[in-house]
């Protein structure tokens, strides 16, 4: 993907200029679409990313001379292979195990690990790249990763998952380390996978070392790793409202899933004021019209994460109302916030959110919203906080664990949700000051510029390799 010198534009901002600088622009993603086939997700995120950066790397002839752009959408590398295992009945099963190590510019590679059926190299790699910008905004020295399996955890006993999760480590740990790769959790991969993942690493290696994060507090894990995404994305879209001198009391949200990130989000925005109105799962929403409360989201809780049960169940109870195989944007809100799985906010969601006068979208989940959706969001100019901005503070306290993992430490919860709560407030800050337009902040423009500064710079200081 080598561009020639002949073919550069130049920066001078003409009307000839701009029109082969766009040129070029689709003659660089297309070239990467021609050695990513079958790989959407992957390709909608580095155009989402690519197209705001390169009008600034254009413009930077020591960014060309180094083929920034070619080597920050090629992986520096990808593991891919075989996971054998013994169920319940004694049959073997055989899945497949992937880890991408995208970018270590700024530090080990950082980013979670995925057990889903869905799971594939092109979602990895997506999901990878995604990462490498998230960690560069949290100002932590992590480089970005990310690996799975298409493995289901769901409707396997303890004993198949943990078989699995011993087979997956003594590949992945030839591979990972506290200053190479250091894993996290991710869907399907919670405090009981890593716990399985962390003790057969131990076993293998003979030692205790910070090589994967999530884990339980009493063995190495961090206070407030479990909330930590789900109370960054409240806290992100806290300094955008602030920012308006506006706040949350009595805004209506919407949330979209029910894992750790929908429900801490959820139980944030009701220590703010806010009104929840929905959560879902994969068969529908439950649309809540007086707003979720302590006693409800506690029994939500309790039905999702100790049952493993449906929301359908908690229809008619506590005025809730379950749709089935409807997604919640069709309820009028205030603000949006997508936290179940990339993809789920289309150009008709978007609209139908418009409609109903929603303010903003605050993204909880990795790249939730379409391309299309973003677009028409941008082009209303309303709040959009993209996934890599607003969703940090997952990676942000698996950071903070890493450090207490190194100095043999425990932090205070109160110590940990001031980190969070900087960081948090610092990935806003770069966003403002990158993507203000005058009149509005462009938070999709803000955070992929500030994020990309920091690791080409990166790479320039490294040089190439």
């Amino acid at each position: 993907m080598t561009q020639s010198k002949q073919n550069t534009p130049s920066s001078s901002g003409s009307g000839t200029d701009s029109k082969d600088r766009d040129s070029d622009l689709e003659r660089f993603l297309d070239e990467v679409s021609q050695r990513n086939p079958h790989e959407p997700e992957f390709l909608e995120a580095v155009r989402e990313v690519i197209e705001v950066i390169y009008p600034e790397a254009v413009g930077r002839p020591d960014l060309q001379q180094d083929a920034i752009l070619e080597r920050l959408v090629e992986p520096d590398r990808v593991f891919s292979f075989r996971v054998c295992w013994e169920d319940d009945d004694g049959q073997l099963q055989v899945n497949r195990g992937y880890r991408v190590q995208f970018n270590n510019a700024l530090g080990p590679y950082k980013g979670g690990l995925r057990f889903h059926p869905s799971v594939n190299l092109g979602i990895l790699k997506f999901l990878a790249f995604e990462q490498v910008f998230k960690n560069a905004l949290t100002g932590l020295p992590l480089g970005g990763g990310k690996g799975g399996s298409d493995f289901d955890p769901r409707g396997r006993s303890d004993r198949e998952v943990m078989r699995f999760c011993q087979s997956f480590m003594i590949e992945l740990s030839r591979h990972i380390g506290p200053d190479r790769d250091v894993p996290a959790g991710d869907i399907g991969v919670g405090e009981r996978e890593i716990g399985y993942l962390y003790g057969q690493y131990k076993r293998l290696q003979d030692e205790s070392r910070g090589i994967l994060t999530g884990k339980g507090v009493g063995y190495g894990g961090s206070l407030l790793r479990m909330e930590a995404t789900g109370y960054g994305v409240v806290l992100f879209a806290e300094a955008m409202l602030s920012r308006l001198e506006e706040d949350f009391a009595g805004k209506a949200c919407a949330i979209s899933g029910s894992g750790n990130v929908a429900l801490f989000a959820a139980e944030k925005l009701l220590e703010k004021g806010a009104k929840v109105v929905t959560v879902s799962d994969s068969g529908g929403y439950l649309h809540i019209p007086e707003g979720l409360d302590t006693e409800l989201l506690k029994k939500i809780k309790d039905l999702k994460f100790a049952q493993r049960g449906r929301l359908e169940s908690l229809d008619g109870e506590d005025g809730c109302e379950f749709h089935a195989d409807e997604r919640p944007w069709e309820v009028a809100c205030d603000l949006a916030i997508p936290c179940a799985t990339q993809g789920e906010l289309d150009l008709e969601a978007a609209e139908a959110l418009l409609e109903n006068g929603c303010m903003g979208v605050i993204e909880g989940a990795n790249m939730p919203s379409t391309a299309a959706a973003i677009k028409r969001f941008r082009e209303e100019k309303k709040l959009f906080a993209p996934a890599k901005a607003a969703n940090a503070g997952g990676v942000a306290v698996s950071g903070l664990e890493m450090s207490q993992n190194s100095m043999r430490v425990y932090w205070k919860r109160e110590r940990v949700e001031e980190e969070l709560a900087e960081i948090m407030g610092s990935i806003h800050k770069q966003c403002v000051e990158a993507g203000d337009d005058g009149d509005w902040v462009d938070y999709v423009k803000g955070a992929n510029l500030a994020a990309f500064k920091q690791v080409a710079s990166a790479m320039l200081s490294l040089g190439p390799g």
